[in-house]
């Protein structure tokens, strides 16, 4: 098996940032919420989508390891600095993402639904993009496969995860466009869905 990595730290490093993450997503994406809604049930809720996103979260790392651990390692292979960069875009998936869920407060939930008093909320991140904790979840993917650098993984990565969370996104949104009507359709004008001030098709726009 080739080792992808430059040196001992640079292994430690990445796999604290991964360790870090995996506890974020715990105690940040479903402790908390789940405390904060107050045993609040969720009216309305999509299972199917989450477990696409799970799928497609495991494929893309399965498609990085198969492209850096194998014979594949050196097919446009991108320079060992690379490793820095994909370390910093890791790192910065994950506070944005914490940074949504914290905002979004109890109307968070991993699963797509539909709380009582569910309203718009366009404060911090939500003030430009729709879904920012999705966007954490791109960079933190991009980072992955920056660090194991390799720029065909990369690639792979954003194609496997913008068909699977396009898909989210298009059920999530014409779920919360029933539920809130107007509000957020108007609110859905003045924003974007993952990246601020770049039209949507870049990602999300298989399944409109």
């Amino acid at each position: 098996m080739i080792e992808i990595f430059s040196s001992i730290t640079a292994k430690y490093i990445f796999y604290t940032v991964i360790i870090l993450w995996l506890i974020s997503e715990i105690i940040g994406g479903r402790l908390i919420p789940s405390l904060r809604r107050h045993g609040s049930q969720i009216k309305e809720k999509d299972d199917v989508t989450q477990l696409l996103l799970i799928v497609g979260i495991i494929i893309s790392i399965i498609i990085v390891i198969i492209f850096t651990r194998t014979g594949f390692a050196n097919i446009a292979a991108l320079p060992s600095w690379v490793f820095t960069l994909g370390i910093i875009f890791m790192i910065l998936g994950i506070i944005i993402r914490q940074w949504s869920i914290a905002v979004l407060g109890r109307f968070f939930s991993p699963k797509i639904g539909v709380q009582k008093d569910q309203k718009v909320v366009d404060n911090g991140p939500y003030k430009l993009i729709r879904h920012p904790s999705y966007t954490g979840y791109l960079l933190i993917l991009t980072g992955i496969g920056l660090a194991y650098q390799s720029s065909i993984a990369v690639i792979i990565i954003l194609l496997v995860f913008g068909v699977v969370i396009g898909y989210r996104i298009h059920v999530e949104e014409k779920m919360l466009i029933t539920a809130l009507g107007n509000n957020y359709v108007e609110y859905m004008k003045r924003t974007k869905k993952l990246i601020p001030y770049v039209r949507d098709f870049l990602f999300t726009s298989f399944f409109f």
